[in-house]
Parts: C-alpha cells; structure tokens; sequence
C-alpha cells in the first residue's frame, strides 16, 4: 500500500489531505460515500472493516500517526457548483463536519491551483461535507495566504439548560447542531478549568457527557438522522473581555475521547449560535475563541441579509442562524506512506 499526503495545522490541529492512494469511494453524494464507508451495521466511530478503512487506520494509527490525528479524504463534490468534496476522518472513524479541516482544505485549494486566487483579495472555495455546502473564503495578501474564515451551514440550538448526570453533579447543558451535535457546558459547573493539567480530568468528563446523552430528543437532528447524536462535547471558561469583545477558552472533547487542539471549527460556530440564542452576542458581534493550548478562532453570527453559503440544489431549507469563524492554516508537511509487505504490525495501533 502506498499513500500520498499533504498535511497541515490550524490552530495546531492536524488536518491529514489524502492525494492518492485511496481505493475507490461509491456513492453519488458527500454524505452517502460517508455512509458507504461506515458500512452496513458500522457506526461513526465504529466503521465496519474495508479497504478504505485501512486507509484511514494507517494513517491515524502509530508509526504513521498518533491518536490525535484528523484529515480527509478528497471526494467528488455533488455538483459543479462546488470545487471538491471531502470525507473527514480520525481515530474512531468517520465525522459530519469539520471546521478546522475546512479552513485547511481552503488554503491548500488554493495554494494547489486547485481554485484561482488574487494576489490581493479572497478567493472563494466552495467545499460539499457530509452535512452540507459550506464555503472557506480565503483571504490573501501580497500572494500569500493570510488567513481563512469558513462559513458554515445553519446552526441550530435545540437546548440550552439541558440536565445531565455526570460524576461530579448534575450540570445544565446547550445543544446545538452545526454540521455536527455539540453540546456545551461551563468547567466550572464540574469543579473543573480548561488548563492542560486537568486535561485527563476534562476528557473523562467529556466522554461522560457524551454517553449520558445519547438517545435524547434535543441530539436528534430534526431532518437527517445521520447527523444525530452528540459528536464532541465543549467544556469552556469566560475569559476577561479583550477590548469588548467577548472571550471564551475551550477544550472540545470529540469521538471517543480525541481532543481538539484547535478552539475547534464546527465548535465553534454551535458556541455561537448558544450564545446568540442566550442574548449575550448579537449579529456581527465577535466572539474570540481560545483552544486548551491557547490558539486562537475568531467567530460572529452573520447579520440578516448577508449572503447564506451555497446550498446544494434541492437542499433542505435553512434553519437556524449562520456563522462564520476564522483562523489560520499552515503545511506542516508532504508525506508517502507506506505498509510493506510482511509488516507485523499491519496499519499500526493506538496507544
């Protein structure tokens, strides 16, 4: 087997872009090759076995990769209105969405040629997910890139005090579904800070969270229910204001107990739509995020009016509000992998 990647990080989160090597991916759309490649009986962190989950374990599992690690698979997109398609992977298997990856795609879109930019000014990188269309504008400056917001599908909250049972008392949870199902909690309200000491602590906590709300009404997604049930769980902590605007530090605790070294994409924009719904954010209002590593996304809520993302023709009509979050991208490195032939450890193992 022999695999090329592009890798890179945003916000120092890995985002692993397979080039070649993959086997082929049937399906007519993002969302059912996501449902091919779990299987029949598989789940999203439990895909059945197949050529392309090798793939996947090669390259998330040591020596190749580590526990940490996240990328995607570039796919078709669903139609020509978009510029690619990609399926996002890690560890478990297979997610909905991924902003961190989004904003990663967008810059090396354009940094492959792939999509046409200016020296100055945003490019356009229009990118179909399992959840839907979403759109990386990336912003250059003297050709080079500066950075990338991505603009996500709708968001919706569906709780916001929800009550759950945990270990350390019973907490109140937000919910909200941003291309995946997050659902939000203060550390505090667990005894606990989002500081990397307490990092096994607030992993536990997560995945705690996480099993406690599965098969609730609010983590069912109103129209598609292969994007149900609770994909990372955000454990945050107010921040003082910088220069008014409002500042949070989270660590997003996703799949099977995998942390996110970003302040997390998807995350992100589920924090803001909570936020918005709870009256502390209005529209355009910012929001900074900080991640456990102390890196950093900008966010706001899009105000009424401004232009939606591009959604596929025949989609399911827009619910909830918009938002975009920004952050950087940067390759980390350009990699041929390779399992030879009488390997004892196979695609590898996790530790």
């Amino acid at each position: 087997m022999f695999v090329r990647t592009i890798d890179y990080h945003t916000a120092g989160e890995p985002f692993r872009i397979v080039l070649d090597g993959l086997p082929a991916i049937p399906g007519d759309t993002v969302a059912e090759r996501r449902a091919i490649a779990l299987g029949a009986g598989g789940s999203a962190t439990a895909p059945r076995p197949s050529p392309l989950d090798e793939v996947r374990q090669l390259l998330t599992r040591e020596p190749r990769g580590h526990a940490g690690m996240y990328g995607g698979f570039l796919v078709p997109p669903d139609d020509d209105e978009a510029h690619l398609g990609v399926l996002f992977w890690h560890k478990d298997g297979y997610s909905t969405a991924c902003g961190h990856g989004t904003i990663a795609l967008g810059a090396w879109a354009v940094e492959s040629g792939l999509v046409a930019a200016p020296e100055d000014g945003v490019a356009r990188v229009r990118i179909d997910v399992p959840s839907g269309r979403v759109t990386a504008l990336v912003h250059r400056a003297g050709g080079r890139t500066t950075g990338v917001t991505f603009r996500n599908v709708p968001t919706r909250v569906s709780a916001l005090k929800l009550p759950v049972e945990t270990s350390r008392g019973t907490v109140e949870v937000a919910v909200a579904h941003s291309g995946a199902c997050y659902a939000s909690v203060p550390a505090a309200a667990l005894g606990l800070a989002v500081e990397l000491d307490q990092l096994p602590e607030l992993t536990a906590v997560g995945r705690e969270i996480r099993a406690a709300l599965a098969g609730s009404e609010a983590v069912a997604h109103p129209t598609d229910a292969r994007l149900s049930g609770v994909y990372g769980v955000i454990l945050y902590d107010e921040l003082p204001s910088e220069d008014g605007v409002l500042n949070q530090r989270n660590v997003t605790v996703f799949a099977d107990g995998q942390i996110d070294r970003s302040p997390c994409g998807s995350g992100t924009s589920a924090r803001l739509a909570v936020l918005a719904a709870e009256g502390r954010l209005a529209p355009g209002e910012p929001l900074r995020h900080e991640s456990i590593i102390g890196t950093v996304f900008s966010g706001r809520v899009l105000p009424d009016g401004d232009p939606p993302p591009a959604w596929r023709p025949g989609g399911a009509p827009s619910v909830g509000v918009v938002t975009e979050v920004g952050g950087t991208a940067h390759r980390t490195g350009e990699h041929g992998f390779v399992l030879e032939p009488g390997d004892e450890l196979g695609t590898g193992f996790l530790l």
